[in-house]
This record gives structure tokens, sequence and C-alpha cells, in this order.
């Protein structure tokens, strides 16, 4: 199984026939372009290509209405002038008499590949697509959406595959209001959509995009305008828009391709990894095909490049968070836990300010590309810096003997460091001198310089229980002589941070299963192992996650030492989030004595596959949420990415 690129060259036909700045960024080169960046950089190579089929009218009966789709069957035979006048009954759209077949590629190609991922021919993919379609409503255009690709194929594999709970995720700039409309009253479907909001000042201009709309009659709360845990969907739809991407003329928002690729990857640790994308706007066709490369290397499980710049949240981010806390709280209990949240402040901006919209051809939209361009290409110079290395996982478990599944791709490393230099680091502990010890950390150590040379990106070894301690002080000093210059290091279990680490900024120490929850400085922090698995969540999402963004790590040390007490589906979800912020830089120590199944959901997750689910929902315990926000309380002033999962 792979990623599957659903396509069809058809979709390039229709085009504006007459001039409307508006409408003309929606533009056939949007998807040429893209698909040209994906075969340069060799990703098209990689997937498993389908061509779009029609959907059926039968099919977009599931969503629209028939006299609509009727209407949009009639523009095939209109003129320019017929299709002009039709064009401006409805908001920002434009007919042109192929449009009705392109549109129903569009929705048949997300029915596609719905079909693909959930009979399991593929793990995961893109549609790659036009028109959009999450601004699409039942009866209307709008947008440019024809039909509402997304909503469509959510009601397909409620229809077909017969699922009971879907996430739609939603992070195109513009609030996707037709998907809102269609599913709001549905509680098998929550629908999450973060867009550029203004208070009701940005387009499409509705009350309804804001944190407050949360559904209807049984809907309510499954409508989040900005908590999966509780939802624990089967399948995860994204649509995904790239005009909140740098220099895009339509969202004049900043996002970095990268950026994408985080998305992504954290999203892929739900449903078992089904991810089905389907490109919705992007209309800076530089930004947009570097973008959507991104998001199928991730879907493909390349590690994603480290995020760049400050991780500090804005303001208005933060805002925002606290708007869909309170509004959403009434109806998830993993958002009640932390008591009352306040209603945010109305902001200050006058209710006639709007957002200037740059025009295509004017002089500020010129400036503004120009500007963008350079910046997006100092970027990429970066990024094209640090290539994907040659090796995703490699794996160091001899002594875990037989039962042990890996990955076809995971290369099982038997090599180790020169002998000497092993032992010259092994007298810095009596638990290094044995045999056994002297071995194993031969292997880490061989691994751990594969992985800070970028020939391989991840790296699993086993080390004797008695050992691991003196193997992680070990790989630490190492990582750092090497040129390590933020290390990570999340000790699981009965591991004490080696009291002579200098704290100078360069390691952050943080211990899961500590005896209590603790900030011993900047970069020593302890936190005790929650017992539920909404408390596990809470820890991983609102102190890990965080620390680890905040940190932004070059490498990352994940231990699991004796009595870590991690179920495999525990430790597995701490691996594959952990490989996000460090760019897939994690080397694991395990036990010598782990078992078989643990080794093998590890070399999993490292390599990029989705992580086992946790099992049923149980809430945190006041005990661990008390603990949890106290902590979070006495970090914050250093950490300020603890603010994202925290009240502002």
């Amino acid at each position: 199984m792979g990623t599957a690129l659903v396509y069809h060259e058809d979709m390039t036909e229709a085009r504006l026939l007459w001039e409307d700045p508006e409408c003309e960024i929606e533009s056939p080169e949007r998807l040429t372009t893209t698909l040209e960046r994906l075969q340069q950089r060799g990703l098209e190579q990689r997937c498993l290509r389908l061509a779009a089929r029609e959907a059926s009218e039968a099919e977009l009966g599931l969503v629209h209405s028939p006299e609509y789709v009727a209407l949009l069957r009639g523009t095939q035979a209109l003129g320019t002038r017929e299709l002009q006048a039709l064009s401006r009954q409805y908001d920002a759209i434009y007919f042109h008499p192929s449009t009705f077949h392109c549109a129903r590629l569009a929705a048949g190609a997300g029915l596609q590949l719905v079909d693909a991922v959930l009979t399991g021919a593929v793990h995961n993919g893109l549609a790659l697509v036009r028109p959009p379609g999450h601004h699409s409503q039942r009866a209307a255009a709008n947008g440019f959406c024809v039909f509402n690709n997304v909503a469509l194929a959510a009601k397909h594999a409620q229809e077909k595959h017969g699922l009971h709970r879907i996430l739609i995720v939603d992070w195109d700039v513009h609030h996707g209001q037709g998907i809102q409309y269609t599913f709001e009253d549905d509680p098998s479907i929550l629908y999450f959509s973060w867009h550029r909001y203004e208070h009701g000042r940005f387009w499409p201009y509705l009350r309804e995009s804001s944190a407050y709309t949360v559904g209807q009659g049984q809907g309510r709360g499954f409508t989040v305008n900005l908590p999966w845990n509780q939802f624990d969907p089967e399948l995860v739809l994204v649509a995904a828009g790239f005009d909140s991407a740098i220099g895009d003329p339509e969202g004049q928002m900043q996002a970095t391709p990268e950026c994408f690729a985080h998305l992504t990857q954290l999203l892929q640790v739900l449903a078992g990894g089904r991810v089905c994308a389907v490109l919705e706007g992007g209309y800076y066709l530089e930004s947009l095909s570097q973008s959507v490369c991104m998001m199928v290397q991730a879907l493909l499980g390349d590690p994603a490049p480290p995020l760049s710049g400050p991780m500090v949240p804005h303001h208005s981010a933060l805002e925002s968070i606290q708007s869909v806390r309170a509004a959403q709280a009434p109806h998830w209990t993993s958002l009640q836990q932390e008591g009352p949240v306040p209603v945010p402040s109305p902001s200050n901006h006058s209710p006639e300010w709007r957002p200037a919209t740059l025009l295509p051809g004017g002089s500020e939209f010129k400036t503004a590309a120009t500007q963008a361009a350079a910046a997006l290409s100092s970027l990429l110079d970066q990024l094209y810096l640090q290539p994907t290395p040659p090796v995703r996982t490699a794996v160091a478990l001899t002594s875990l003997g037989a039962g042990l599944v890996l990955p076809p791709d995971v290369l099982c490393e038997e090599r180790s460091a020169p002998q000497e230099e092993t032992q010259t680091w092994a007298r810095l502990h009596e638990a290094l001198a044995k045999e056994e010890a002297l071995t194993a950390l031969g292997k880490v150590l061989y691994l751990l310089d594969a992985i800070m040379d970028g020939k391989v990106s991840s790296g699993l070894a086993a080390t004797p229980a008695l050992a691991a301690a003196a193997t992680l002080d070990v790989a630490i000093r190492r990582g750092l002589a090497q040129g390590a210059q933020r290390l990570l290091c999340v000790a699981v279990g009965q591991l004490d941070r080696p009291s002579d680490l200098v704290d100078d900024g360069r390691n952050l120490w943080l211990n899961i299963r500590g005896k209590e929850a603790a900030a011993l400085s900047t970069f020593h922090v302890s936190v005790p192992l929650p017992a539920t698995t909404g408390g596990f969540l809470s820890c991983v999402l609102a102190l890990v996650l965080p620390l680890a963004y905040g940190f932004q790590p070059d490498l990352v040390l994940l231990a699991l030492g004796p009595a870590h007490g991690l179920r495999d589906p525990q430790a597995a979800l701490l691996a594959a989030l952990l490989r996000v912020p460090a760019g897939g830089r994690v080397l694991a120590l395990v036990g010598a004595e782990s078992s078989a199944q643990l080794a093998g959901v590890l070399a999993r997750a490292l390599c990029g596959e989705a992580p086992p689910g946790l099992g049923p929902f149980s809430a945190a315990s006041p005990e661990d949420t008390r603990a949890l926000v106290d902590l979070r309380g006495r970090l914050e002033p250093q950490w300020k990415m603890l603010q994202v999962a925290a009240r502002v």
C-alpha cells in the first residue's frame, strides 16, 4: 500500500472566457504547474496514479439538489454571454461549457480516493482537482466552487462504506461554509475549519464562520471553527486549500510550504493514517505547487522539514483558540476539565473595516508578489540544503530475536562504532563495562552518527536494562559533541537526568513517569505518567508537543527505560508525534527485554506509518489535570507555545 494521486487532464479545460479580475486567478495553471512540480521532485512517480472518473448524477445528489445538477448540466450548451449572465447570479463564480464535466471529475476524484483508501488499496492520497468545492452549497455555486467535493466524499464514505465517524479538516484560508451547512446537524461528521475570519470582515463575510457556531440539533459541538481525541475518527478528509501560503493574493498570509507537511503528519496519527486530501484553493502558483509537494511528501511518509522562525504564537491566534474552547467546552468533556473558559474581549477593529483585496495586475499586487517570490526562493534554498536521508529508519535489535515484524524499507543495521571509540565512551560508566552493554553501546553510537551525518533519518536500538541510564547519558553527550545544537531527550520511566548535564539551553530533558509534576529549571521538566487515555493525550498534546515545537530540536532521543509503563500504542504515538517537529531525526532506545511487538510498532511509527489506536477514550483524572495545568502555568513564561494548548 502507498499513496494515491488522483487526477485527470480534462479538469484543465474550464477557464475564464471574459475579463473578471476576481475570478481570473482560478486558472488551469493551478493544476498543470502543481503536477509539473510533483514530477520534477519525483513525487508523482512514487504515488499510485489514478485517473479521475466522473461522479454520477445520483452521487451528486448525495449533497446537491436535482434542480441544481440539471442547471449545471445545461451550461454545456450555453454561449459566452449566457454563461456570463448565469455566473453573475452567484458570488465569485464563472462558468464554461466544460465546467459540468470538470466539476463531475473533481467530485468523482474524491469518491475514487475514498474508495481506494477504505478498500485498503492505498494508505492515503491526494485528489488534485479543480474546480474546488468547499463553498458550494446544496443549490448554489459559490467562491469558484461548483460541486462540494469533500462533502460528497464524506457522504459517499457513509453511504457506501458504512462509516460512523468522519473528521473533515478544512485548512483553506476561507471558511468552507458549504461543508458546514451540509453537516451542521450530523453528529457523525466532525467539521474542523481554521480560516481567516477578521470578525466577519473577511470573505465570505458570514457570522456563522465564527468560533461560536457549533452546529445544530444533534450536530451541536460537531462544527469547530478554528478536540478530536474523543471523536476517534475512522477517516480523515482534508479540504486542502493553500491560499494561506506566502504570496497568495487571496489569503495575504505567510504560511510557508513546510507548514503543510507538519499539518499533514499531525493528522496522520488519526484514523489509522487513512487521510484523503482534496485540493481546494491556492492561487500563487509557486507557493501552491511547493506546498502540495510538501503535503505529498508527508503522505508518502517522508520527514517534514523543521519549521523556520521563532515559535511564538500570535496574539490573534491565541484569541481565536480561546474563543473556540469557550464555544466547544459544553460539548466536549476533554475541554471541561480545566474549569470555565473566559470569554475573550471583543476586537478593537471598527465594524466597517475589511482587509484590502489585492487584484492581479495592480501595483500593490505586483509588489507583494515580488516580495513573496524572493522570500519563498530564500526559504526553499534553505529547505533543499537538508535533503531527505537515503534511509528512513534503521534498527539495531538483534537481541529481540524472533517475532519482530518490520516494514520492508526499514534497514536492519549490523554495524557498530569503532571498538576503541566505543570503549572510550564506555569508560564514563561502570554499567557499560559488560560485553552485552558495550556491544549495544557501539550500535547506538553508530546509529546516532548516521542520523547526525544525514545518512539515516531515524533509528531504534535496544539496550540492557541495567545500562539504560548510562547509555542514554552517553548518547546525549555524543549527540551534542557531534554538533546537535538543540537536543531534546524524552525519558520515560526510571531514568534520572545526568547530574552533570550542563543546563545551557542546548538540551531539554523531559521525564515522563516522574514522581511529581515539576519544572526544576527551564530545561528540566518532569511529569507523572497519566493513568487514562485522556490524561496521556493531554500530556502529549498540551505539554510534550508544544515544548518540542518551542525548543525546535535538531535531534530527539526517546528513551523507554525500566518501568516505563507505556502501552505499545502510546509509545508509537509518542514516537510518531516527536518525529514531526524534529524533521524526523529521532533515535529511540528500548530495553533489550522489550517485546518484539513494542519494537515493531516503534519502528513503523518512526518510518512514517500511523500508530495503532489508543482504544476507548477515558477522561483524565482531576489530579492529572490539575498537575498538568499547574506545570504549564509555571513553564509558560519561558515556553510560549504552551499558550496554544492552555487558556489565554
